[in-house]
C-alpha cells in the first residue's frame, strides 16, 4: 500500500480490476494507474497483480484499489466485487469469472471490433456501463500496446481519474527507457478516450453478479483422496486462442510445397496433415491447413515457410473459426487424416 501526501478528489472506494492474458500489458496498465492516482493525484492506492508461473499467453488479472487520502486501505486480497472491470481479450468473456462480482452500477469496458456484441455480457445487470473499444486496432495502427488504449478508455468512462495525470504517468513510464514509444503511446491514449463506444441495450441482467473463486477451496471434508489424480490433463482440451494478440497465421494452399518444415518448427503441433490416395510416403502427405485451438500464433511457421504460403495476418472475428481444420475428428477421436 502507498499513502498520498497531497489532498485528492474524493472518490470514496474505487475498485478497479484489469482481465488478460499476459503478453497485453494489464500488470503494467495496474502499475501506471495506481502510480498516478497516488503520485499526481493525492489518493491512496494498491495495486498488484495474479497470474501463474509463466505469465506471457496465460490468464492475468491486475487489482488497483483507490481511496480518498484521509482512507487507508487495509486489504491486500483480490478484488471480488469490482466498481469497474476492463477486459483486454474478447475471448474471455466466454469465461463467467471474467465478468463476476461486477457492481450493479458499475462499468465494464471490453476490447473488440465495432459491431461485436458478446452474448456473456447479457448477465452483466441493466444499470451497467458497458463501453466497447477496438484497442488491439488502435494498438495496431499506432504502433503501441493496447494497454495505453484500454488506460485512456478506463479515464474517459470514469470521472474520478484525471486523464492528464495518468496520461503523465504512462509517459514517465516509458519516456526514459524507450522514448521512442512516447508519441505512439500518447496517441493511443488519446484515441482510447476518444473512441470509447457505450453499447446501449446489451445488458439485461439485474442486481450486482455474484462472486466467484477460480477455484475450489479444499478443506479436511472437501479434499480429495492423496496420491490421485481424478482430471488428468490431455493437450486434446487445451484451447490457446486466448494466447494469440490479433495476429494469426494463414494458410494457402496454391504455394504449398508441403516441405514440413512449419511443422518441425511449430511448438504447438497444429499445423494439420492429410494422406492422399494409395502412393508411398511422403509423395501423398499433404498439408490441410491449421487447427487454431491449438495456435498461440507465434507467427514461427510464417517465419520459416520458403515459397509464402504461410502469411500473418490481422485476426478479425470469426476468422479462425471459418479457416480452422481440425487435427481430431470429435473430442477424443483420432487424428484427422481425411
Amino acid at each position: 500500500m502507498t499513502t498520498a501526501t497531497a489532498h485528492g478528489p474524493a472518490i470514496g472506494m474505487l475498485g478497479i480490476r484489469f482481465e488478460s492474458i499476459g503478453g497485453l500489458g494489464a500488470h503494467a496498465a495496474g502499475q501506471i494507474l495506481a502510480s498516478a492516482a497516488v503520485l499526481r493525484l493525492g489518493l491512496n492506492g494498491a495495486h498488484f497483480s495474479s497470474y501463474g508461473s509463466e505469465k506471457k499467453g496465460s490468464a492475468v488479472k491486475s487489482y488497483v484499489r483507490l481511496t480518498d487520502h484521509d482512507t487507508p486501505i487495509r486489504s491486500s486480497a483480490p478484488i471480488d466485487a469490482p466498481d469497474c472491470i476492463v477486459v483486454f481479450h474478447t475471448a474471455l468473456l466466454s469465461n463467467p469469472v471474467t465478468v463476476a462480482g461486477l457492481k450493479a452500477g458499475g462499468t465494464l469496458i471490453y476490447t473488440a471490433p465495432a459491431g461485436e456484441r458478446p452474448e456473456a455480457l447479457k448477465r452483466v445487470a441493466r444499470t451497467c456501463r458497458v463501453i466497447r473499444v477496438d484497442a488491439q486496432t488502435i494498438a495496431n495502427e499506432e504502433k503501441s500496446r493496447p494497454n495505453a488504449v484500454l488506460l485512456g478508455a478506463l479515464c474517459g468512462a470514469l470521472d474520478a481519474l484525471d486523464a492528464r495525470a495518468v496520461l503523465a504517468e504512462l509517459t514517465a513510464t516509458f519516456e526514459k527507457k524507450h522514448a521512442s514509444a512516447v508519441p505512439h503511446n500518447t496517441r493511443a491514449f488519446e484515441r482510447g478516450m476518444a473512441e470509447g463506444e457505450l453499447i446501449q441495450g446489451l445488458a439485461c441482467g439485474e442486481g450486482d453478479l455474484p462472486t466467484m473463486r477460480p477455484g475450489p477451496v479444499w478443506g479436511y471434508a472437501t479434499a480429495p483422496i492423496g496420491g490421485v489424480i481424478p482430471l488428468p490433463g490431455n493437450t486434446i482440451t487445451n484451447n490457446l486462442t486466448t494466447s494469440r494478440t490479433g495476429y494469426m497465421p494463414v494458410f494457402g494452399a496454391e504455394k504449398c510445397v508441403h516441405c514440413g518444415l512449419c511443422d518441425i518448427v511449430c511448438p504447438d503441433y497444429c499445423i494439420v496433415w492429410g494422406v492422399v490416395g494409395d502412393g508411398p510416403v511422403p509423395e501423398v502427405t499433404r498439408m490441410r491447413g491449421i487447427d487454431y485451438n491449438y495456435c498461440k500464433g507465434c507467427q514461427r511457421c510464417v517465419e520459416t515457410c520458403p515459397t509464402g504460403a504461410l502469411t500473418r495476418e490481422e485476426e478479425r472475428p470469426g476468422m479462425a473459426a471459418r479457416l480452422r481444420v481440425p487435427i481430431f475428428d470429435r473430442i477424443g477421436g483420432g487424428l484427422n487424416t481425411k
